[in-house]
């Protein structure tokens, strides 16, 4: 496995055409100083932009050189500048975006199933035309990249973007459909060509490069990695996780993705931006304590730093930028002895809706916050806030490293599925299921009778109303509690244990009757006691069955909607039942964030303690601003080997770690930290 770098820069320089005097304030060793200053080993520089113009004397395209570049060489010269101060260069360079392509070669651009060209049209501002790689601009693809290597002084590796799922119904794309039999008038057909024709692209890139670097990094990025990116991994050395949370990602879309792409068996990268918002935020600045979780959480998850920032078009990198960036990156450095070789550690595998509902890879992360993947983003938020330590798997994942599986909302299961499952089970391990998941891709029966309960159809009212009881209603008053998604009406087993009854309202608000603002309340009153007239309305909401529990309400999507805390809870105290020890129990409030991994050559577990809070201070998207000091945190570790010692990494100390009083008992290692200061690893450290 490619190792990369921890500490990375992607530096945009997107340069229209009306701006004079490009780069004619750079300065080679003042930038490359400036880089060094502020602790990047890595810095990924552009060979071309979105705009289309180059930025290195071109062997093979000297018109397609900036026009107004006054550092002819810009690119050759910021790779040895960097060079000699030991940081690395890798590549950029743009796939289906270039506007001066887009404008000379319309007959290379994607065109929609209604003839149009996909992208800007022709009178608004933007490069976003799509250009198309069945079309002869892949042959130029290929050339372009072989005059990299023999322009270039050295290409550590290279960044190709936008290399996205976009159906297309060009000339090229259309005869090439009907060569392989398929019907380009056929949407779904279109889908599948187009994903097979970006693989093809990714592999045979991957092959072209080859002969000329055998060891360069080679990453196309689409703005998320998903289930796709398995099919064509091979095409990549390291994957880079695109996820600027104020840029339209927001706060849940990096750890969602970086617990899935870091069991593909590549690197990864984590990437957030030094802007306000995102790309091209000329002349703004996130603030400092979201930067440094935004890093901290990328290591914390196992995954390595980029920043992006954008070259000005003079050429000269911003100084105040690189200081924000620079403290950031100096406390990255002093953590990178606790993050190397250490691979996270996980109890609970979460499958992620994605694989099962045709989510493009080419999604942008909006789109993909919008499909069936928010109920793996309420999963995602709600083992967080729950100290859980957890993987985002696909069917094709292990399953056999994790004591609890959950297969959230909506996850169908066919006979492959079913029989994978129903082996995991059978081993030991323990599922947790909601709403529709555990149906047959028909949706009209479950395939999997370990869950304890048989469909019935869909729920006759909704909103309907839960009563938490015994363990599972821990924390909640043994009442109704509104579950405002409809669920489905399933009948239990006789084997299985109904935990919480579903109760219905009066009625289901119409225009014929309706009652107050809102939803009707329940018929049953208060604490769930059914009359005679609506007896025959309940059902089961939540049945056990050994270690089984299903929720027939879609219980993880109406967290990640409005977050109601009762189905937190009831989540939770399921899994409590499912999983009773943890590897993480901690004493503190849901907005603390807790990841473990392990340093096998070290002998120690690392623990990554975050505490920082993001809020909705604009109507846009989130931000962090305060840090705001947690005390005296009750922690527990599951441990099995023999406990030597536990120390803390005081942030600003910089010395040897502190020692912690312990307590081993029941396999678990028990301590107590006096102060966390928005982050703290803390290490467990075991006999020799």
């Amino acid at each position: 496995m490619t190792e990369l770098p921890c500490r990375q820069i992607h530096l945009d320089f997107h340069t229209s055409e009306a701006i004079p005097d490009v780069a004619a304030e750079f300065d080679a060793g003042r930038f490359a100083d400036t880089l060094a200053a502020a602790h990047v080993n890595s810095v990924t520089c552009f060979a071309r932009c979105h705009h289309g113009w180059l930025y290195y004397e071109t062997k093979s395209d000297p018109e397609r050189v900036h026009p107004n570049l006054a550092r002819p060489n810009l690119l050759a010269e910021q790779i040895k500048a960097c060079h000699a101060r030991g940081i690395r260069v890798p590549v950029y360079t743009t796939v289906q975006w270039d506007h001066y392509t887009a404008e000379r070669h319309p007959d290379w651009c994607m065109i929609t199933e209604d003839g149009r060209i996909r992208g800007t049209p022709p009178y608004e501002p933007g490069f976003y035309r799509y250009l198309c790689v069945n079309t002869p601009y892949r042959q130029w693809l290929q050339a372009h990249v072989r005059d990299l290597f023999e322009s270039l002084p050295a290409v550590d590796g290279l960044f190709f973007d936008i290399v996205q799922v976009q159906e297309c119904s060009c000339r090229y794309c259309r005869e090439g459909m009907l060569a392989e039999g398929l019907d380009p008038a056929d949407a779904g057909e279109r889908r599948r060509y187009a994903r097979d024709t970006i693989a093809k692209f990714k592999r045979e890139m991957t092959a072209f490069i080859r002969q000329y670097s055998g060891e360069g990094t080679i990453f196309y990025n689409a703005g998320h990695v998903g289930t796709f990116h398995r099919r064509t991994a091979d095409a990549y050395t390291h994957f880079e996780l695109e996820s600027l949370p104020s840029g339209g990602w927001g706060y849940l879309h990096f750890p969602l993705t970086q617990r899935y792409a870091r069991r593909l068996g590549k690197d990864c990268l984590g990437m957030t931006g030094k802007f306000h918002t995102s790309w091209g935020d000329f002349h703004s600045f996130k603030n400092p304590a979201a930067l440094e979780f935004e890093c901290f959480r990328m290591l914390a998850l196992g995954a390595k730093c980029s920043v992006g920032d954008q070259l000005h078009p003079r050429g000269r990198l911003c100084p105040h930028t690189y200081e924000l960036i620079g403290r950031v990156y100096e406390a990255v450095e002093a953590a990178e002895p606790y993050c190397r070789q250490a691979t996270p550690l996980a109890d609970i595998g979460v499958l992620t809706p994605e694989e099962f509902a045709a989510v493009r890879s080419g999604s942008t992360a909006q789109e993909i916050q919008t499909t069936t993947s928010r109920s793996v983003q309420g999963a995602v938020r709600m083992l967080e806030e729950g100290r859980h330590q957890f993987d985002v798997l696909d069917s094709r994942s292990d399953f056999s490293p994790y004591k609890l599986i959950v297969l959230p909302d909506s996850i169908p299961c066919d006979a492959d599925l079913a029989e994978k499952l129903r082996t995991y089970t059978a081993a030991g391990g323990a599922l947790l299921a909601t709403w529709r998941s555990g149906l047959k891709p028909a949706g009209n029966a479950f395939a999997l009778e370990e869950l304890g309960v048989r469909y019935e159809g869909e729920a006759p009212y909704s909103p309907d109303f839960v009563v938490p009881r015994g363990a599972v209603g821990g924390g909640l008053p043994e009442t109704e509690h509104v579950m405002y998604l409809p669920g489905l009406k399933v009948a239990a087993d006789a084997d299985a244990e109904v935990l919480v009854q579903v109760y219905a309202p009066y009625f289901n608000r119409t225009w014929r009757h309706f009652c107050s603002h809102q939803h009707t309340p329940s018929a049953a009153g208060t604490g769930g006691t059914a009359s005679v007239a609506t007896r025959d309305a309940t059902y089961p909401g939540i049945v056990r069955n050994g270690q089984c529990v299903y929720f027939a309400h879609p219980v993880f999507a109406q967290y990640a909607a409005n977050a109601p805390l009762w189905c937190k809870r009831l989540v939770l105290n399921a899994i409590d039942l499912l999983l009773p020890e943890p590897l993480v129990r901690i004493d503190g409030p849901s907005t603390l964030l807790a990841a473990l991994n392990e340093q096998p050559d070290e002998r120690r577990l690392v623990l990554h303690l975050l505490h920082y809070i993001p809020e909705r201070r604009g109507a846009a998207f989130d931000v962090i601003e305060d840090v705001i000091p947690l005390h005296d945190l009750a922690i527990s570790i599951r441990t099995k080997a023999p406990v030597n010692a536990v120390r803390y990494v005081a942030p600003a100390q910089g010395g040897l770690p502190a020692e912690l009083p312990f307590k081993v008992a029941n396999g678990r290692v028990s301590f107590m930290l006096p102060r966390l200061d928005g982050r703290q690893i803390v290490l467990i450290e075991f006999a020799r």
